[in-house]
């Protein structure tokens, strides 16, 4: 099999089963990639990422709590083996080959009967490079040679290879809503310069499918009321890495200065004499609106919009927000981290005479694949929000604006 090179083909695996085994880094990185394929994705592993067990409570798969076991692979068409028991991989894939099921190995690639190319995407063109050779089996090698084509095909010139120059340092890039298309150029560049990426579920979690292995991914777990890293461990990873001599970068949801505690680490970083670029992201709080046929601002309709972090509900101490004062502005009201909060600013908003009828929207998942919205009022949002079972992320707009365009209630 060493004599011949591998056969490039496209899977097509929607709706089809993928058992991937082992819940690790490497599944964090691959599972996005087949989530958006469509795949009936089965996970086993006795443990699992933050954000793998974030895509399991999400339903995008079915994780089996257990290790590996004979049988797994019977009505798989495709398997990634990632666990850390080498006896399990080598059982796994002599049951793959049993069952003529295709195998990724990450732990020997030798032993593999497929491997995941490095991949990227432009304008609906997915490009995959593959090495033809063992000697020539270098991930920096094969991921420069992707990048150099993707790089082509967005500015139109195809440009051959060519080195990038490495920056230790941390930037903090905004890495927009969501959508993968959605990054920055810039913030994409220096993505792909990275060797550290300190990343956010929030974030364009695609995007780490297309860095090459060699880049360390660190999972800051900002999962909304579940697991999460302490920002003090944030801070002190991303000093860490950068007095390595690393070039690191934070990968953060919407923009990193939009309640995305980016100040708190380029201060971190500043006391500490580590050089900080901040990249400006598109924020979720005009972006996720606007995907669902929402402006937040409209010519008669509202002259102002006002962005406000419902993560504290309005009777409690530490909530910042004067809610009487936004009850009587007649703008846009863009409500961000408040869906289990929603039903107490609803009621305050109401008390301070914001009007029962005033409409309501509930993004969530704005600009990604699953994205939906839920239109309410303020009467009944409370009441629509649990029936329709809305789930972080999401945004809220208050609103005339939300009646405005072919998907409003008015």
């Amino acid at each position: 099999m060493a004599e011949h090179p591998a056969y490039p083909v496209g899977l097509r695996l929607a709706g089809r089963r993928v058992v991937v085994l082992g819940g690790g880094q490497v599944a964090q990185r691959r599972l996005p990639a087949l989530v958006a394929a469509g795949a009936d994705i089965r996970l086993v592993s006795p443990e699992a990422t933050p954000s793998v067990e974030a895509m399991a409570d999400a339903g995008e798969i079915t994780w089996e709590q257990r290790p590996y076991a004979e049988g797994d692979l019977a009505d798989a068409w495709y398997a990634l083996i990632a666990t850390s028991d080498t006896a399990a991989n080598d059982a796994a894939s002599a049951e793959g080959e049993r069952h003529r099921v295709w195998c990724v190995r990450s732990d020997d690639a030798d032993r593999a009967t497929a491997w995941t190319p490095a991949t990227g995407h432009s304008e609906g063109v997915t490009v995959a490079v593959l090495t033809t050779e063992a000697r020539h089996r270098d991930p920096r090698h094969t991921a420069a040679i992707r990048d150099a084509v993707v790089e082509g095909l967005r500015d139109g010139t195809l440009v051959a290879p060519h080195r990038r120059t490495r920056t230790p340092g941390v930037a903090l890039v905004g890495g927009g809503p969501g959508d993968p298309d959605l990054i920055t150029v810039r913030g994409r560049r220096l993505l792909a310069e990275a060797d550290v990426v300190i990343a956010d579920r929030l974030g364009p979690r695609d995007l780490l499918a297309e860095l090459p292995p060699h880049v360390e991914v660190i999972d800051a777990a900002k999962i909304p009321y579940g697991r999460f890293m302490a920002q003090e461990a944030i801070n002190n990873a991303l000093i860490e890495h950068a007095k390595q001599g690393k070039a690191v970068v934070r990968l953060k949801g919407g923009d990193p200065f939009v309640f995305g505690r980016g100040m708190e680490e380029a201060q971190a970083l500043a006391e500490a004499g580590i050089a900080c670029t901040v990249v400006p992201g598109i924020s979720s709080t005009i972006s996720v609106p606007g995907a669902a046929g929402i402006p937040v601002t409209h010519r008669g309709v509202a002259h102002e919009f006002t962005v406000v972090s419902g993560h504290v509900a309005p009777d409690d101490e530490r909530s910042l927000v004067d809610w009487p004062s936004l009850a009587k502005l007649t703008g846009t009201l863009v409500i961000l981290m408040g869906v289990d909060k929603i039903g107490k600013i609803a009621g305050t908003l109401i008390a301070h005479g914001k009007s029962p009828d005033t409409p309501v929207a509930l993004v969530q998942e704005g600009t990604t694949a699953a994205q939906r919205r839920v239109d309410a009022t303020l009467a009944t949002v409370a009441e629509v929000a649990v029936a329709e079972e809305v789930r972080p992320p999401a945004v809220i707009v208050v609103g005339e604006v939300v009646a405005v365009g072919p998907h409003g209630t008015a």
